[in-house]
């Protein structure tokens, strides 16, 4: 297995990995549950550069020159700048009143999603993806990364806790109960 930084050509795998891990955030901002609407509005930002969902934020796992698995990564400092195109595209075409709360915050690196293909499941990709996270972003650099888990999937947060994250609080993300988990 290969992990690399995406590139634009990466762009439909990656939508279609990372609707696995963020479908319920992407149908609130379409305000359906439609898969394909879903992923079409996902795969238009990350196609786009700089914003919150661009490839330029991903790395993928590859296998035998297929991705198959992404996640989703950035420096939480620029929350604001990455989510402004998608918050301006979500008001115009979707829902003018959306409000989103801040799901991460300067000082830490934001795991904001990560999808391994169904076909993959279960052979350890996310760990090997959060392990590389991990020894680039914190070993390497000193970097703080934090995630948000779902109250309602203790599997995520069994495996977040065997990797040496911390709970450091709770977030409310449209209208979603989350903990948040830090690693420094």
């Amino acid at each position: 297995m290969n992990i690399r930084k995406a590139i634009v050509e990466d762009s439909e795998a990656i939508a279609a990995l990372l609707m696995l891990a963020t479908g319920e955030v992407i149908y609130k901002f379409i305000g359906e549950q439609d898969y394909d609407k879903g992923k079409d509005f996902l795969l238009h930002f990350v196609k786009s550069e700089g914003n919150q969902y661009s490839f330029q934020n991903c790395y993928v796992a590859e296998e035998e020159g297929e991705v198959v698995a992404a996640v989703l990564v950035y420096d939480g400092a620029k929350l604001g700048e990455l989510r402004k195109p998608v918050l301006e595209y979500v008001h115009k075409h979707f829902d003018a009143d959306l409000k989103v709360e801040d799901e991460t915050q300067a000082g830490e690196f934001y795991i904001d999603s990560l999808g391994v293909a169904g076909t993959q499941q279960g052979k350890g990709l996310g760990s090997t993806l959060l392990n590389f996270l991990i020894d680039e972003l914190v070993r390497k650099m000193g970097k703080t990364l934090g995630l948000l888990v779902d109250k309602t999937n203790p599997g995520a947060k069994k495996l977040y806790l065997k990797l040496g994250f911390q709970p450091v609080g709770e977030k409310k993300l449209l209208g979603l109960s989350l903990e948040h988990l830090q690693l420094k």
